[in-house]
């Protein structure tokens, strides 16, 4: 059996589900799409890839004796369970994060980097790395195709996998593109909940909930209502797509959901060895609490408030500032009354601007 099919023995026998080889050359038109959407603000401040398009887009840059990328799709469906109804006190996350999915996508690379050594080349693994563009990479090796949600659809586990490639000197054989589109389809577009996806292919980041809920700072006011029960994550396009919508049928377990009113008194280090495998900026756990406060806002009703109302008196700012919003959202006498109280104690202005928005959202609520 010759390297390549040993590639995709292992990657396909270790439960891949698809697996192809492509050139290292420069991705041209992604370099592009990213400077274009940079320079008009899509990129929301995001780094990865959008931080050096053109050292991404092109692997030579970070290894000068590349050759070929051996890239590889990982499903998560079934593994990650149905998150089910909206609860109240709960919170729900994206699929792709119910569990560090990531683990059984490093473990087939390593496989193929161990491959690689063993006929004397050398191999790189990498995942969820802004060194490369890794959806560009799977199209270009016939892997999968692009998406109108800007994902990449593999037939029999469409938009639900994880991407991950090795990058070699060994001079293997190609695979041509997979060539298949979405067609007419455009069910992913009108499915997305604030309009991300402003045309087919393109996501404008400022509007992404994905983004915001992984993203430093303040939620904007304007997008919290559409976090609804989500606190990381969003699988709205996933779910709508065709070929993703069929496979949430096979789906088992209840996992997706986390109590929101237990993660709110949890210590830091408690929450950071919980979430380990989720992206937290600083790994600080204030963004997690601040996520809960927003969903809380909108879907924990009046036996929530008192603990929301609590946050009122955190050290953290940007707590006090969301927990004022939710406060507001809750309404009812008792959140009226502790907003007054907050607005007479607080001196940071950022959280006093929050706290009279939400004392104008309870009062015209009564």
């Amino acid at each position: 059996m010759g390297l390549r099919e040993q590639f995709r023995a292992a990657a396909l026998g270790a439960g891949c589900s698809g697996v192809g080889i492509c050139s290292v050359d420069r991705f041209g038109p992604e370099i592009a799409a990213l400077e274009s959407r940079k320079a008009v603000g899509m990129h929301a401040g995001l780094g990865f890839t959008f931080h050096d398009p053109e050292r991404s887009g092109n692997l030579r840059h970070a290894f000068p004796w590349a050759r070929r990328l051996v890239v590889a799709a990982w499903p998560y469906l079934p593994a990650a369970g149905s998150p089910g109804p909206a609860q109240r006190r709960t919170g729900r996350v994206a699929r792709f994060a119910t569990e560090d999915h990531y683990r059984g996508l490093r473990f087939v690379l390593d496989q193929l980097v161990e491959l690689l050594a063993s006929a004397g080349h050398r191999g790189v693994a990498l995942s969820d790395d802004g060194r490369l563009i890794d959806r560009a990479a799977a199209v270009r090796a016939g892997v999968g195709w692009w998406g109108k949600s800007t994902m990449v659809l593999l037939p029999g586990s469409g938009p639900w996998v994880l991407l991950g490639s090795v990058v070699t000197d060994a001079e293997l054989p190609v695979d041509e593109p997979m060539r298949r589109t979405c067609g007419s389809c455009v069910a992913c577009m009108p499915a997305c909940p604030t309009g991300a996806i402003v045309e087919p292919g393109v996501l404008d980041a400022r509007l992404c909930l994905s983004r915001w809920l992984q993203a430093p700072g303040v939620i904007p006011r304007e997008l919290r209502t559409a976090v609804a029960d989500r606190i990381y994550g969003c699988d709205d396009c996933l779910e709508a797509c065709p070929p993703g919508f069929r496979l949430l049928e096979v789906e088992s377990g209840e996992r997706g959901r986390i109590d929101l009113l237990d993660l709110l008194s949890a210590d830091d280090n408690t929450l950071l060895d919980r979430f380990s495998h989720f992206y937290l900026p600083g790994r600080r756990p204030r963004y997690l609490r601040r996520n809960a406060l927003v969903v809380l806002g909108n879907t924990g009703g009046s036996s929530v408030r008192s603990v929301v109302a609590g946050y009122l008196g955190h050290p953290d700012w940007l707590l006090r500032a969301h927990a004022a919003w939710a406060v507001g959202r809750l309404g009812g006498p008792m959140g009226i009354a502790v907003l007054r109280a907050a607005r007479r104690r607080e001196r940071d202005p950022r959280v006093a601007e929050e706290i009279a928005d939400a004392l104008g959202v309870a009062e015209d609520s009564r």
